[in-house]
């Protein structure tokens, strides 16, 4: 039988070209093959004790107008100010409860693409402060091309720019290259958790470093909660730890990244990687995907990251696709988690993942819009 590292070499030029482009690890790929072909199956449970998040793990924002929030703000708006902040926004996903269209450029509002929304809020920043921060919009081989031409003139050096994740195949469930009917390899982004390396590939972090860039914040593109806030900026410089990661209540059977404990260390795990030993109703909260992190301990971050063994099916048969996800981060770098509220014009999680759910949250965006200036 033809082993994996040959069928890989074998794969047409354009293939490879594009595979290279976006930062493709052979070996990598390879390696977590190896159980596949010998037929153990996938365990993608984390391993140790698990308990909920101790005291002052999670924390609260002060109230607004509250001597503490105001120091938080001031902190935060002196960032903005020195242009020590970057946005980084997750838009490497095709919407395809929508249709199969590019995420970022569907429309949040009448006539405003999440795009053009993100656009805006930066501008907002620079008439605010007098500095606009960087945007730079982590994008997939599925989306990277439509949204350079729906950006146009508004991409600009490292002011406005994209980024590839990186780019996998997909196996089949001995471990060997799944091949079409077409004959062509099927191809898949490996997750968010390629945000450290795709950054560090694409040089927009080192520059940043280099330049005095403090902190990044990262979002999902469709979650217009998550936007530049001054006093949650303030709040991530001050407790000094290098992630700060945001939560809010759970609301009925929501499921998602949990703070916890494992072996006594705080991180965010997903429900699927929990063992039953361990309820994840207890926790409260979850992780909206909204980080901020200390840009020089990104830039220099070197962790063994966790691929999760995914199944799906491509043309009706099974396939074996490798994923990681960014709130791994956590297990490496100190993390303050911040309790933010939900609802209302202060809303920090505002996800949409089909059109039933943007038409229902069409007055939560259109007020967190509104209240932040974007229109």
């Amino acid at each position: 039988m033809t082993t994996l590292a040959a069928q890989l070499a074998a794969l047409p030029g354009d293939i490879q070209k594009t595979l290279a482009d976006c930062g493709f690890d052979a070996a990598r790929l390879i390696r977590l093959a190896e159980p596949l072909q010998q037929g153990v199956t996938a365990d993608n449970l984390v391993k140790g004790v698990i308990t909920p998040p101790g005291p002052g793990d999670v924390v609260q924002l002060p109230e607004p107008g509250s001597a503490e929030y105001a120091r938080f703000e001031a902190l935060g708006r002196a960032a903005l100010e020195r242009g020590e902040y970057a946005l980084v926004v997750l838009a490497g996903g095709m919407a395809t409860r929508m249709g199969g269209v590019v995420k970022a450029l569907v429309d949040a509002l009448p006539g405003k693409s999440f795009l053009d929304l993100r656009l805006r809020e930066v501008e907002v920043i620079r008439e605010r402060y007098g500095a606009r921060p960087p945007l730079w919009l982590m994008t997939s081989q599925s989306t990277d091309e439509k949204i350079k031409q729906a950006l146009g003139a508004r991409r600009q050096g490292d002011e406005v720019a994209t980024f590839l994740q990186q780019l996998s195949l997909r196996l089949t469930p001995d471990g060997n290259v799944f091949l079409g009917a077409d004959g062509r390899p099927s191809e898949h982004a490996p997750g968010h958790g390629d945000l450290p390396d795709a950054l560090k590939r694409s040089g927009l972090l080192q520059r940043f470093v280099e330049r005095g860039g403090r902190t990044l914040m990262m979002t999902n593109i469709d979650n217009m909660g998550g936007t530049l806030d001054p006093a949650i900026l303030g709040f991530h410089l001050a407790h000094g730890l290098p992630v700060t990661s945001e939560v809010v209540d759970k609301l009925g059977s929501d499921r998602g990244g949990i703070p916890v404990r494992v072996d006594g260390k705080p991180c965010v795990l997903e429900e699927f990687r929990i063992p039953p030993s361990f309820d994840p109703a207890s926790v409260r909260v979850f992780n909206t995907n909204v980080f901020h992190f200390d840009a020089r301990a990104l830039l220099e971050l070197d962790m063994p990251w966790t691929f999760f063994t995914v199944t799906k099916k491509v043309e009706g048969k099974p396939v074996i696709q490798f994923e990681r996800l960014v709130n791994e981060v956590t297990s490496v770098l100190p993390t303050k988690y911040l309790h933010l509220p939900r609802i209302g014009e202060r809303s920090r999680f505002l996800p949409v993942k089909d059109n039933e759910e943007l038409a229902a949250r069409a007055a939560e965006i259109e007020l967190v819009a509104r209240s932040n200036g974007w229109l």
